[in-house]
């Protein structure tokens, strides 16, 4: 049974509306936006009827919270207003109201337009479920084709992928970044880590190949990955319709070779200046790199690499991903295929 959330400050519209859905649909009341953000983190209902006209949050802050989150983002909301208001009615579809209803309203139109809102709402949910396989295909295949271009093809971005999102369930276990890290971004990270050295695509094949160190130029271009890897991603990206990881993909892709002391590139961002998602696809893509073969260096064994990676805490790394990798470096080694000792 799909699932109402009414927000109105006013208790007998509240029960009236509940009185009205409650055969057809399971309700949930609100009686401020404050109150409905927190009930919509926990339950993220179907569908939301929020009156415009409440004291503290009125509707349309109340919406932009809502749109702003990106799990909650997708929920149809229809405002619920006494007044007709043509003004008010031309802002709230342009910052993403669905549709209007005259309170008090009339049960048959109430049913009405909710089920039209929930039919839409599912019908773009399918669109975007068919863009989202298509676009992990293409996620695949520039997985693919980024390690055989470097001439790594032991799996290196689907394992960094699978590091990203081990640490991230691990800092929600800890219950760290709570304001930015939840099931749905932590899926988002997943989802992008395989595109964070896209950038590799435009660098030569006699810097990405030579069987030993570069030099100081050869270097400086191969940092231009990362702002290449930016500017291709947001080219694509800008030609297909926008998903929430999109933005996420970018960032990562710039930003995953940043210090947390401010000694990285290629922008020598610092601490929390870096985004979340780069610092933890940080740890992923140097733990996977130390254990690895590579034309220019022999493999590091688990334990070593676990080393290497905790004496950077606060140095290369964010110190509370580190501790997350520290909780969680048997699941890495299991991955790998490595002994922990």
């Amino acid at each position: 049974m799909k699932n109402i959330l009414v927000i109105d400050d006013n208790l007998v519209t509240l029960q009236q509306i509940n009185s009205q859905l409650d055969r057809n649909y399971e309700v949930t009341l609100a009686k401020s936006g404050m109150q409905a953000l927190t009930i919509c983190c926990q339950i993220q209902p179907d569908l939301i009827l929020l009156d415009l006209d409440m004291p503290d949050m009125d509707g349309f802050e109340t919406m932009a919270m809502v749109k702003k989150n990106l799990a909650l983002r997708h929920i149809p909301v229809i405002f619920l207003t006494s007044t007709h208001d043509t003004d008010i009615e031309a802002k709230a579809l342009k910052n993403g109201a669905v549709d209007f209803i005259t309170k008090p309203a009339d049960t048959d139109i109430l049913l009405h337009r909710i089920e039209v809102h929930l039919n839409l709402s599912a019908y773009n949910r399918q669109l975007e479920d068919m863009v989202r396989v298509l676009e992990d295909s293409i996620i695949a295949s520039f997985s693919d084709m980024i390690e055989y271009r470097d001439g790594n093809t032991g799996g290196h971005v689907v394992r960094t992928a699978q590091f990203v999102n081990i640490l991230a369930k691990e800092l929600m276990r800890r219950e760290q970044f709570r304001n930015e890290l939840n099931d749905f971004t932590a899926g988002m990270m997943t989802r992008a880590a395989p595109l964070h050295d896209v950038g590799k695509i435009r660098i030569s094949d006699l810097i990405l190949l030579k069987p030993g160190m570069l030099n100081d130029d050869e270097f400086q271009i191969m940092k231009t990955h990362t702002i290449l890897g930016a500017e291709m991603l947001r080219s694509i990206f800008s030609k297909v319709p926008s998903q929430p990881y999109h933005e996420m993909a970018v960032l990562i892709a710039e930003c995953h070779h940043e210090r947390w002391d401010g000694k990285g590139y290629p922008n020598k961002l610092k601490g929390e200046d870096i985004p979340l998602c780069a610092r933890i696809m940080s740890i992923a893509d140097v733990y996977d790199a130390l254990v690895d073969v590579r034309i220019y260096k022999r493999p590091m064994s688990h334990a070593d690499a676990c080393r290497v990676i905790i004496s950077e805490k606060n140095n290369m790394f964010d110190h509370r991903i580190v501790e997350a990798f520290e909780a969680a470096h048997e699941r890495f080694a299991e991955i790998r295929g490595l002994p922990v000792t």
